[in-house]
């Protein structure tokens, strides 16, 4: 009865969306270079339809495709052929036209075999076994799976597959919930990376404040970037108090007693189910090929940045191309992983070759929601919500819709506006910025960190969403006020404010909401 009365409130959103849409779009003409629509409060209709859609239906995909149909209307004025057209020839495959796009799926491809071939080897068996021994509650296993986040800081992408890979063997061990591993991924994804003088998000930062050292500018912001900080003390802090509140406190609750899902809806329940494990395998079959794969990856980046032409590796890595990077560490990797199992004889060739296409098949649902998700996107900046957007913000940018899109628009207004101000202010905007653009990040069902997270917990995308929404919305209150604060008192010493805020929340959602039973 209940799933009868979501696909109904689906069909009435679509039609009454539709409706709504209508009047406006045959207003359009058809030889116009711009929709009549263009950089209008229409421009943001269709994120929202999918958002609101996956929300109700609790279905990612039919929810994406209708909200990238509602931009296709809008675009085209109504007429059947443009939408068409729009859809797949300006959209889909618009965007699987960009390399950098084609960089994040082939990495995706590349990972899934990676993590295929550890199954088959028996190096993720090994590493759980080792795990079951020194790692002996759930406390434990999920600061571990924290540690290896923070460790992992060149870039969210990255760090949300490998963790995931890593650490799904020794979280199932002890029930955690895929939906908790999910958030302890993603809040230690982008956030760490924002705070990380080296990573892929320092050198987009710091290549969008004009006239100012964006390095330098970057370092001195790290103190007052509060929802990045805040949410990792938050994480932290939950996972020792073993408190957890709306959503997760459900899943994680039936995670104790043997359901990982909680949710019907299980698109990776199968992926790592291969039959026997492989007894020769052991630990070193798992760490080697993914310490491999982070040397790999990192000298992959710095190579995109010119470190092999001469070029300092600070310089190099922040001017790094992360898509092209990412590709050639995994493949090389990947490589050295076939070629360790081949030496010690643990899997034929013929079994190498054959986790290329099952590596492939784990990834098809992550590659799906990117695809779509960068689509819709597309649909976006074609009606013009970058300027509308900017607009809104008496300056122009583009490219919003990202986390990187946001610091465009934002940061450069930010150095304008601040720029001869007296004390932190300006640096305090400029980490204003960045920290609700993790926060968006975070909020997003269309955020493709988020897709990644999921991917790298094989967690439901919509359960995923649902848990860590709360989470990210105290941090982000928390983060808020202490904001606040550093407006007056402009001193990193602020950071002791905020880390005293979301104790004290910590302990009044504990003691007023159902935690976690005693173990």
């Amino acid at each position: 009865m209940k799933r009868n009365r979501n696909k109904v409130s689906a069909v009435l959103a679509v039609v009454a969306l539709f409706i709504l849409a209508c009047p406006v779009t045959v207003l359009a003409a058809e030889e116009a270079a711009q929709p009549a629509v263009y950089a209008t409060f229409w421009s943001l209709v269709p994120p929202v339809v999918a958002i609101v859609l996956a929300l109700i239906t609790k279905e990612v995909y039919s929810s994406l495709f209708i909200g990238i149909l509602v931009g296709a209307i809008l675009y085209s004025g109504g007429n059947f052929e443009g939408t068409v057209n729009h859809i797949f020839s300006e959209g889909m495959i618009g965007v699987l036209s960009s390399s950098s796009n084609v960089g994040i799926l082939v990495f995706l491809v590349i990972l899934g075999t990676m993590v295929c071939l550890m199954n088959r080897a028996g190096g993720s068996a090994a590493f759980g076994r080792w795990a079951g021994k020194h790692i002996r509650t759930r406390v434990g296993a999920e600061l571990a799976t924290i540690l290896l986040g923070v460790l992992i800081f060149i870039d969210d992408y990255f760090n949300c597959l490998t963790v995931g890979s890593v650490m799904r063997p020794v979280t199932d061990q002890h029930n955690v919930s895929r939906a908790k591993l999910a958030y302890l991924i993603d809040a230690t994804a982008a956030p760490v990376c924002i705070i990380a003088p080296i990573s892929s998000w320092a050198a987009a930062v710091s290549g969008f404040v004009p006239g100012e050292d964006g390095m330098s500018v970057f370092v001195r912001a790290i103190p007052y970037n509060y929802y990045a900080l805040l949410t990792i003390v938050m994480m932290v802090s939950m996972v020792v108090m073993k408190a957890e509140f709306g959503a997760m406190g459900v899943h994680e609750s039936n995670a104790l007693k043997g359901d990982l899902f909680t949710t019907a809806a299980r698109p990776y329940a199968g992926a790592e189910e291969d039959g026997k494990v492989n007894p020769r395998g052991k630990v070193m079959d798992l760490l080697i090929p993914i310490i491999s794969l982070v040397i790999c990856c990192v000298i992959g980046m710095i190579y995109t940045g010119g470190f092999f032409s001469g070029t300092d590796f600070v310089t190099a890595f922040s001017q790094s191309d992360a898509s092209v990077g990412l590709v050639l560490g995994s493949f090389f990797g990947l490589v050295i992983t076939i070629l360790l199992y081949l030496v010690r004889r643990v899997l034929s060739f013929r079994d190498c070759m054959a986790c290329i296409p099952d590596g492939f098949k784990s990834m098809v649902p992550a590659i799906l929601i990117l695809t779509f998700a960068w689509t819709l996107k597309s649909m976006t900046d074609s009606l013009g919500a970058a300027e509308f957007v900017a607009e809104m913000v008496k300056s122009s940018a583009s490219g919003p819709g990202t986390s990187w899109g946001t610091f465009g628009i934002l940061i450069p207004i930010v150095v304008h506006v601040f720029e001869n101000t007296p004390g932190d202010l300006m640096i305090i905007s400029i980490s204003a910025c960045m920290a609700g653009a993790v926060c968006g990040d975070h909020c997003s069902p269309i955020s493709d960190t988020t897709i990644m997270a999921s991917a790298g917990a094989q967690c439901d995308h919509v359960s995923h969403v649902s848990t860590q929404l709360p989470y990210a919305v105290v941090a982000a209150v928390v983060s808020f006020i202490t904001y606040i604060f550093a407006g007056f008192i402009q001193s990193p010493l602020c950071l002791v404010i905020g880390v005293v805020l979301m104790m004290g929340t910590l302990a009044v959602i504990k003691a007023r909401f159902c935690g976690l039973k005693k173990e």
